[in-house]
């Protein structure tokens, strides 16, 4: 595979492990079956369990294993053509896939920050109207 068709499956093959880790780890959908790993995370008795659990609550732990998956159905490597090209496709992977879920939750924050601001805007004016 070429270099460039490489970079595109690199940036398009981020986007889906992005989407899954963040997800699983952030979303209403998916809420209480996180707060249960929450309380084992934290009070389970041995470190492998609490470890275990925890890896569905935070999503840069979880991309690594959405990456290992994705790897595994699609049998994509980078720059080399042996298990190195794996290597390198699956940090690479998980580090784009975290830039995509960092942007998003910048953007997510920022529409929140927007929406109050224009909720204090309407609740001025209509404060004024009755005055």
């Amino acid at each position: 595979m070429e270099i460039g068709t490489q970079i595109i499956w690199l940036l398009l093959l981020a986007i889906p492990i992005a989407c899954i880790s963040w997800t699983v780890t952030h979303e209403e959908i998916f809420k209480e079956p996180r707060e249960w790993c929450v309380k084992h995370s934290q009070n389970d008795r041995h470190i492998w369990s609490r470890k275990a659990f925890y890896l569905f609550t935070c999503e840069y732990c979880f991309s690594h294993y959405v990456t290992i998956a994705a790897l595994l159905v699609t049998d994509y490597k980078l720059l080399l053509n042996d298990w190195r090209g794996y290597f390198l496709a699956g940090f690479s992977l998980v580090f784009i896939a975290n830039v995509y879920m960092s942007l998003f939750a910048l953007l997510r924050q920022a529409i929140k920050k927007e929406k109050v601001e224009i909720e204090k805007i309407e609740n001025q004016t209509d404060s004024e109207k009755l005055s």
